[in-house]
């Protein structure tokens, strides 16, 4: 993605709440399959992680791009914006 796709969906974001929450377990298999089914229904959504630090929060969402196949758009704080394109005929 370009950075002026990156500014759209960081806008697009903005308003949106966190649909799924990662807590004291991590990054689990039930917390991944919500995830994708999240993005397969809204592109675009927001991820609360719950980490003691900034390291252990990055390395969580890199977990979760990484399984996902999703863009990382924005993460501030224990809030991640994720992005992954519905597939077609979804």
């Amino acid at each position: 993605m370009n950075s002026e796709q990156i500014r759209k969906l960081r806008a697009r974001a903005h308003p949106l709440k966190p649909v799924v929450i990662v807590g004291q377990a991590g990054v689990t298999e039930a917390v991944l399959n919500e995830i994708d089914l999240a993005l397969d229904h809204h592109e675009l959504i927001k991820v609360r992680i719950n980490g003691e630090d900034r390291d252990s929060r990055k390395a969580m969402s890199a977990a979760i791009v990484e399984a996902t196949g999703a863009a990382l758009v924005q993460q501030l704080g224990h809030v991640a914006s994720l992005y992954r394109k519905r597939p077609a005929g979804g």
